[in-house]
């Protein structure tokens, strides 16, 4: 088993491990007693592994009740939230109790805001059932659900008690959800290592539980840094600015991972025009991104894509700050006005 520690608050495991799934009750005894588990999930993971998950906190010990709502991201709002609530509160659950959050990034971060805003904070346990939330939102504590106005713009930064990582689990992904998480992962080798590039090189024959190891290892040295976003912490946002807009514009129908790919095209693109990065790095950046089959462009005007980026949470009032990239594994903040962030993405597109 790999095992990577985050020191954020009282500091938590992330376990990675092939069949670790049936290993939950177990593995969660070390940080929650037997209590109720609540496990949060969607309708297309809760067919596949809610029942193994339940047996193996049911045999540990645990009351198991379970709350499933329809998949994808449209549910990842106000709505769903309460309704989560309120299931929490007829089963009377306390502080004393866990939710178990099953699933892809939008129940992780359904049931982290859950889990943080129900009786003022009560624990949860991450079980990421994508590439995506194994190597990202699973951890580091983003919670939260999307607004009319944009993504992710209600939250709070909360932290599980633990993430356990079965990579046997990304088995079932259809392959353009198992390529959305790449996109993340990607993005790693953009702002931290230049490694992951080589990893990601022959998508035939990654080494996955070392990808996701790695990957959560960059992100826990920028969380354990800085938690709560106030800088270091912003360059995880790579290719999220531009990405975020495409989301909206598309009203969620481009996927995450796409809308990612596409923000991190862009930023090169307009980065290389700008002097700061060479076409040989960006060249390098889209070919790799095309291996996954996801997207470099965008139909959308600058004009449709500057007016998203005006709802974007990382916006302030006199500019934003957008991630730089300059050669392979190096990145800057740099906060630019929104006239200068309008021109990097028109140079971009």
């Amino acid at each position: 088993m790999k095992t990577v520690d985050v020191s954020v608050g009282k500091g938590y495991n992330v376990y990675i491990e092939r069949g670790s799934i049936d290993r939950v009750g177990e593995l969660a005894l070390e940080v929650v007693k037997p209590c109720t588990a609540a496990i949060i999930t969607d309708d297309k993971v809760n067919a596949l592994y809610a029942d193994r998950l339940t047996a193996s906190l049911e045999t540990a010990g645990y009351k198991v009740v379970k709350f499933v709502f329809p998949n994808g991201e449209a549910s990842k709002n106000a709505g769903t939230f309460i309704n989560i609530l309120e299931f929490l509160a007829s089963n009377h659950l306390v502080r004393s109790d866990v939710i178990f959050a099953l699933g892809g990034g939008v129940v992780g971060d359904l049931a982290g805001f859950s889990a943080a805003s129900y009786l003022r904070g009560i624990r949860f346990i991450q079980i990421p059932t994508t590439l995506l939330a194994a190597v990202d939102s699973s951890v580091g504590g983003k919670t939260g659900i999307d607004l009319a106005a944009g993504k992710n713009l209600a939250g709070a930064f909360y932290q599980p008690e633990m993430v356990v990582c079965d990579p046997d689990l990304l088995k079932t992904l259809d392959r353009n959800i198992f390529c959305d998480g790449c996109a993340e992962v990607i993005k790693y080798g953009v702002i931290s290592d230049a490694r992951i590039f080589d990893m990601m090189r022959e998508p035939d024959k990654l080494d996955i539980e070392s990808i996701i190891e790695r990957s959560v290892e960059i992100k826990r040295d920028v969380v354990v840094t800085d938690e709560k976003e106030l800088g270091l912490r912003q360059i995880l946002n790579y290719g999220h600015t531009f990405g975020h807009a495409v989301e909206k514009c598309s009203n969620f129908g481009i996927s995450h991972g796409s809308a990612v790919a596409i923000g991190m095209a862009v930023m090169a693109r307009g980065c290389e025009k700008a002097g700061i990065c060479s076409r040989d790095y960006r060249e390098m950046l889209e070919d790799i991104i095309k291996k996954y089959d996801l997207p470099i462009n965008t139909d959308y005007s600058a004009e449709r894509l500057f007016d998203a980026l005006l709802s974007d949470k990382k916006r302030k009032s006199d500019g934003i700050t957008l991630v730089i990239p300059k050669t392979p594994g190096e990145c800057e903040l740099a906060k630019v006005s929104l006239e200068k962030a309008r021109e990097i993405l028109s140079a971009g597109l």
